[in-house]
C-alpha cells in the first residue's frame, strides 16, 4: 500500500538434474556495493561510495522521521516539513535550491514516509560542492517563519483534497491503517489529517524542526564520480558547523496481537465501482521471516503469470486487478492486498477466491518453478538498484536509518535466496489467517456505480 531499486551481464548456469533443485546462491558475479562511512562531531553519520562509471554524484540525505514520531493530535508534521524544506534558508532565497540544481544539470526532490524523510540531488560530478551547500544550509538555518508556515500548510490541505479527499478510492489506504491499528503510529499516513494541520502553531513546527532536522537525526551519503578527500573537506566546511540536536524520542512502535477479523464498509462518493483492500499483521523488515513474507507476495502477485492474477482475473474473472505486498516497516507492518473490479463482479465472490488461493499455499506449498520465478525477479531488482549513483546512495541511506544496517544493500540479496519453500508455507499458514485480518470496502457511490 505504500513504498526506493547497473546493468551487469550474469553468467548462464546450467544444472545437471542432480542439482537442479538445491537452494540457489546468489550469483557471485553481482557486485557488492563498496562504501566507507565515519562519523561528524556533532553526529552526523556519511557513507561514501564511489564509482567513476558515470561522471555524475549523488548527494542523499536521509532524515531519522517520518509520520511514525507524530503523537495523535500532531500528524502531518513530517510530510509538512518536506514542503518547508524548500522556502528557503540563511543563504538560498525561496524556489532557489531547485533552481540552482536544474541550472547546473541536476535533479532533485524530496519524500516522506512513514519511516523515514529523504532529500537527495544527482548533479554533474564538478557541481559536488553545489549539492552538499544547499542541503547543509537548509540544515543548519531554514527558514521557519510563520509566512511560510501558513502558506505551506495551505499547499498541504490542497495536496490531501487533490490525493485523497478528491479521489476515487483516495482514502481507501487511510481506512485500513485506522482499521488495522490500535496504538501504533502506522495508524495515520503521512498526509496528516486536515484538523491536525489546521492547529500547527508556529512554536511546535520550530521545536519539531530543531529536534528531527539536526545532524545527530540525520544520515548524508554520497555516491559515484567524486574525490573523497575533498568531498571530506566540504562536509566538514558546510556540516561541521551545525549544532547537535537533543535526541529525539521516538515512540513505541508495538502493536497489540489482533485476536479477530475487523472488517469495515464505506461509501465513495467519487468511485464508479467498489475496491477492496485487506491487511495482515506481519513483523518488521528485520525480523527473520521478512523474507520468506517477501517471497510470497512475489509468488502471489509478482506479475501476470503469478497465481492471482492467473487465478482470478484470467481465469476466473472475479476482479480487473489484483496485487500483494508485504510492507518492510521498521515497526510491525502489514502483508496487504488490493482488488478492483468491473461492472458486474462481486466483492464477495472475488474475496472468497483470494482466500481460497491462499489456503491453498497454506496447505500445499508453493512449487520450485515458483521460488524460481521469484528469486530471479529479486535478483533483477537488486541490480536494477543498483544501476545508479542515486539508487547506491538511497539503498545505504535508508538501510542505515530505517533498519540500523548499512550493509543490509549487500545481504538483502541473500536472506532472500535462503528462503525455502517451507519456509514460505510456514509464514503462510503463521500470518495470513482471518483473525489476523482487517478488510476494507469502499462501496460505489458514483451514479454508475457497479453491482456488488
Amino acid at each position: 500500500m505504500r513504498r526506493f531499486s547497473q546493468l551487469w551481464v550474469l553468467p548462464v548456469l546450467i544444472l545437471t538434474p542432480a542439482f537442479a533443485r538445491s537452494v540457489p546462491k546468489p550469483d557471485p558475479n553481482v557486485p557488492k556495493v563498496a562504501y566507507t562511512s565515519y562519523t561528524l562531531p556533532n553526529g552526523l553519520r556519511v557513507f561514501f561510495s564511489r564509482d567513476t562509471t558515470a561522471p555524475v554524484v549523488s548527494v542523499n540525505l536521509v532524515y531519522n522521521v517520518g509520520s511514525f514520531v507524530e503523537p495523535p493530535g500532531r500528524t502531518g508534521f513530517a510530510h509538512l516539513f518536506e514542503h518547508m524544506m524548500f522556502q528557503g534558508s540563511k543563504n538560498v532565497g525561496k524556489g532557489e535550491h531547485t533552481q540552482l540544481v536544474i541550472d547546473n544539470g541536476g535533479t532533485m526532490n524530496g519524500g516522506t514516509s512513514f519511516d523515514f524523510t529523504v532529500y537527495y540531488e544527482t548533479v554533474p560530478a564538478n557541481q559536488l560542492e553545489l549539492a552538499l551547500f544547499l542541503e547543509a544550509d537548509r540544515m543548519g538555518t531554514l527558514d521557519v517563519s510563520q509566512v511560510n508556515l501558513d502558506n505551506q500548510r495551505a499547499v498541504v490541505k490542497e495536496e490531501r483534497r487533490m490525493r485523497y479527499e478528491n479521489q476515487p478510492y483516495g482514502t481507501i489506504g487511510e481506512h485500513l491503517q485506522d482499521l488495522a491499528y490500535i496504538k501504533s503510529p502506522y495508524k495515520h499516513v503521512p498526509i496528516g489529517s486536515m484538523d491536525d494541520l489546521n492547529r500547527a502553531d508556529l512554536a511546535y513546527v520550530r521545536r519539531f524542526f530543531h529536534t528531527f532536522y539536526a545532524p545527530n537525526n540525520a544520515v548524508l551519503c554520497v555516491a559515484g564520480d567524486f574525490d573523497p578527500a575533498r568531498a571530506k573537506a566540504l562536509i566538514a566546511k558546510y556540516y561541521g558547523r551545525i549544532k547537535r540536536g537533543p535526541k529525539p524520542v521516538l515512540p513505541s512502535l508495538s502493536e497489540p496481537p489482533q485476536k479477530a477479523e475487523r472488517r469495515v464498509a464505506y461509501k465513495d462518493k467519487l468511485a464508479p465501482l467498489p475496491t477492496y483492500v485487506a491487511g495482515y499483521h506481519i513483523p518488521n523488515g528485520n525480523d527473520k521471516d521478512a523474507p520468506a513474507l517477501d517471497m510470497l507476495s512475489s509468488i502471489l502477485s509478482g506479475g501476470k503469470s503469478a497465481r492471482l492474477w492467473q487465478s482470478l482475473v484470467e481465469k476466473q474473472q472475479v476482479c480487473t486487478s489484483v496485487s500483494s505486498g508485504a510492507n518492510a516497516g521498521r515497526g510491525p507492518d502489514l502483508f496487504s492486498f488490493r482488488m478492483a473490479f468491473g461492472p458486474g463482479q462481486s466483492v464477495e465472490k472475488a474475496e472468497k477466491a483470494l482466500y481460497a488461493e491462499i489456503q491453498k499455499i497454506q496447505k500445499d506449498g508453493v512449487t520450485h518453478e515458483e521460488m524460481q520465478t521469484a528469486r530471479t525477479q529479486a535478483l533483477q531488482s537488486s541490480i536494477e538498484g543498483r544501476r545508479t549513483s542515486l539508487g547506491r546512495a538511497m539503498a545505504i541511506g535508508i538501510s542505515a536509518v530505517v533498519y540500523g544496517d548499512p550493509n543490509r544493500v549487500n545481504t538483502e540479496l541473500s536472506r532472500f535466496y535462503a528462503v525455502t519453500a517451507a519456509d514460505v508455507k510456514r509464514v503462510a499458514r503463521k500470518y495470513l489467517v482471518s483473525t489476523n485480518r482487517s478488510v476494507v470496502i469502499a462501496e460505489a457511490g458514483a451514479a454508475r456505480g457497479g453491482a456488488q
